[in-house]
């Protein structure tokens, strides 16, 4: 199969795209409406509009499709409730399968299009949100045939012509209900493919922490560690802009302050909601400024090894800021935000770095690939696919810092073995 980010000419372009010059041209910065807080669902009265007074003037029909998987059904059966109770129409769809394999996309646009929604909820996590965007597409254009070649970042889809969309997360991690993207898998490949589409911005993020508290603590720190990929990586690329980085920068004070929290205590519900909070200002400045290396070395690690994306991504942020380093100083702005800023440049970084590896250790995450439980011969067998991957994944072209494939090699194996990247 041919992918989109494979074609020769977007492959041109993008690099193009982060010049400063062209940047600097025009910005287009867009975010969902957010409904969050204790009291999105409300029962009785309520003072002004409530969440689904705001959802039903965009949705004419009251016809409400809603997407999840068998653990976040319930959630979904919570929110369709509030609005059937409000005069909805609605149908549950809890197939969702892990890793959004293709086949299960087509088949929730199947019922989708027998339904005839005018609003669509992905209730769930990422995984949930990013295949319901990709059945919403199919549901729109029905005469699309390939999702991975035949949508691009360069032509608007031209949406919402049926439906519009809410997501509703119930984890706290991929930021998916801020972004224009959406991640699938290509089981026959065995790799990830990102779908990249301006229209595929949610419409609406409804962020309830109350969904979220019995996440266990072992899923609570690997999508922790997917938001603070996410917001480290957008701290630094080169495509970013005064308002990523601040959503970035905010996004990571909030994660080292309050992760470790809701991993000790998953019923800490002040940490659960500043770390909802974290996840969307982290999906709002990679969603516009691009993640790095982070995810193009942890999209491989995951989908070959079957490693849970957060901690797979998440795993990578040392090895990949020592790698920007030589390039790049934006780093300082994390430092300064954290209070880790030494007497030199040099002695802040090693400050941020073992700032982020202590924060590991009171996750009780692995530090390299080995404490991961990869087999070496299956890495070593692996890694020509794993080379190529990267290098050909979207998000290396956000790096600050370009990797070659021989580069690329060399931090896998670092990585492997836990030692600091000096190249």
């Amino acid at each position: 199969m041919t992918y989109w980010f494979q074609d020769p000419g977007i492959k041109a372009i993008l690099p193009l795209a982060l010049a400063d010059s062209v940047r600097g041209l025009t910005t287009l910065f867009k975010t969902p409406a957010f409904i969050m807080g204790f009291n999105v669902f409300p029962e009785g009265m309520v003072i002004g509009p409530s969440t689904a007074d705001f959802i039903g003037a965009h949705a004419p029909k009251k016809r409400a499709f809603f997407v999840a998987d068998e653990v976040s059904e319930r959630y979904a059966n919570r929110t369709a409730s509030y609005f059937a109770a409000n005069g909805f129409s609605t149908e549950i769809w809890a197939k969702a399968q892990p890793e959004v394999p293709l086949d299960n996309v087509k088949d929730c646009a199947a019922s989708m299009t027998a339904f005839e929604p005018d609003v669509i909820f992905a209730v769930g996590g990422g995984s949930v949100i990013d295949g319901a965007k990709a059945a919403w597409i199919l549901y729109e254009h029905p005469e699309i045939t390939d999702l991975g070649s035949q949508v691009s970042p360069l032509v608007l889809l031209g949406m919402r012509k049926k439906a519009f969309f809410v997501a509703v997360p119930t984890t706290s991690g991929t930021g998916s209900e801020c972004t224009a993207v959406s991640v699938l898998h290509d089981t026959a490949a065995h790799r990830k493919v990102p779908i990249a589409n301006a229209d595929l911005l949610p419409d609406v993020a409804i962020l309830y922490p109350e969904f979220t508290v019995s996440m266990p603590p072992k899923l609570t720190a690997g999508t922790g560690l997917d938001v603070l990929a996410h917001a480290m990586d957008a701290a630094v690329t080169p495509a970013g802009n005064e308002l990523t980085v601040a959503m970035s920068i905010a996004a990571i004070k909030l994660v080292f302050k309050y992760l470790p929290r809701a991993y000790k205590n998953g019923k800490d519900r002040e940490a659960r909601y500043r770390m909802m909070i974290a996840a969307s200002a982290a999906g709002v400045g990679f969603g516009q400024s691009g993640c790095a290396l982070t995810h193009s070395l942890g999209h491989s690690i995951g989908s070959l090894f079957k490693v849970h994306h957060g901690l797979a991504v998440g795993i990578f942020i040392p090895y990949c800021f020592q790698f920007y380093r030589p390039v790049t100083d934006k780093y300082l702005e994390v430092c300064h935000a954290l209070r880790l800023e030494g007497a030199t440049e040099e002695e802040s970084f090693e400050n941020l770095i073992r700032a982020t590896r202590d924060l590991f250790r009171s996750l009780d995450v692995p530090l390299s690939l080995k404490e991961l439980g990869i087999p070496r011969d299956e890495f070593e067998r692996q890694m020509g696919a794993l080379v190529t991957y990267s290098v050909e994944d979207i998000d290396t072209v956000f790096s600050p810092r370009p990797i070659t494939e021989a580069q690329c090699e060399k931090m896998f194996w670092y990585a492997y073995e836990g030692k600091d990247i000096d190249f």
